[in-house]
């Protein structure tokens, strides 16, 4: 897979690398400072870059071939078995919408959906299979994988001894590690400085996009606003923002309560 990146060394031994590339249907950004020769940093970029195709493989919602499309094509009809990682995924996702008081609901693209739609997957441990029991039923990780990534990639990063490092998979979902060049943290726009520290966003930039929905009611959440966390780990910024953003303002204040100590914080930003 080629991919562009620049290197600058330091006379002080660090060096500055920076990388860029589309995957997960978004462009990856990536930084990373410190002691480091180029070769071995375009190679774990390669790795990361392998990872995410990887990844997609498995959830891609979109993807015909992907291991999660066979199991909405499947599952209505018969037990059908899934890989051990697939099968944990599933098994997270059903936890979070009982932790997110229903408010994070894979299913919520199901034709038809109710907010018990959810509650008909029926996962068994000894084959790791997955059944649904209500026909229509769809299974979209849309609003999970990008965090999911983000705690994959982060092995990587560790094993290859990088410390300080920046990952953005669309702006959406961020990895910060250690500290920038310059200073402490990495700042993330007017207010935000993140170390060893996630950061999702969930919302609508526009008017007419409206992506995200309400699985209490099936109605799309409307309005120009985003919900930005900050969660020690990627999946639970994803699931946190998606949650937050999908739940009536009246409602959230209990939710994040309930969400912590996971949720670090949570800043709702209208955009002008």
């Amino acid at each position: 897979m080629p991919l562009q990146h620049l290197y600058k060394p330091s006379d002080n031994g660090e060096a500055l690398f920076y990388t860029w590339f589309t995957a997960m249907h978004t462009r990856v950004d990536i930084a990373i400072h410190g002691p480091h020769d180029e070769a071995r940093l375009v190679s774990l970029t390669q790795d990361i870059a392998s990872e995410l195709q990887r990844l997609e493989h498995i959830g891609n919602f979109f993807d015909p071939t992907s291991e999660l499309s066979l199991v909405n094509r499947l599952a209505s009809a018969q037990p059908t078995p899934v890989s051990p990682e697939l099968y944990h995924i599933l098994e997270a996702c059903l936890a979070f919408h009982a932790r997110t008081q229903g408010y994070f609901d894979v299913t919520v693209h199901s034709t038809p959906h109710t907010p018990h739609t959810i509650h008909g997957i029926r996962l068994q441990p000894e084959t790791h299979t997955v059944r649904f029991e209500q026909p229509g039923t769809c299974i979209n990780l849309s609003g999970f994988l990008k965090g999911y990534a983000l705690d994959s990639l982060r092995p990587l990063l560790h094993e290859a001894g990088i410390r300080h490092a920046l990952v953005n998979l669309g702006n959406s979902s961020i990895l910060a590690l250690g500290n920038h060049p310059s200073g402490e943290g990495w700042k993330l726009g007017h207010d935000l400085v993140l170390s060893d520290q996630c950061l999702t966003t969930s919302g609508n930039e526009t008017a007419p996009q409206q992506h995200i929905i309400n699985p209490q009611t099936g109605q799309s959440v409307t309005g120009k606003r985003q919900i930005r966390v900050i969660t020690p780990q990627g999946v639970w910024g994803e699931v946190c923002s998606t949650a937050l953003f999908a739940c009536p303002d009246e409602h959230r204040p209990a939710l994040i309560e309930a969400l912590r100590p996971e949720l670090i914080s949570c800043h709702q930003d209208t955009i002008e």
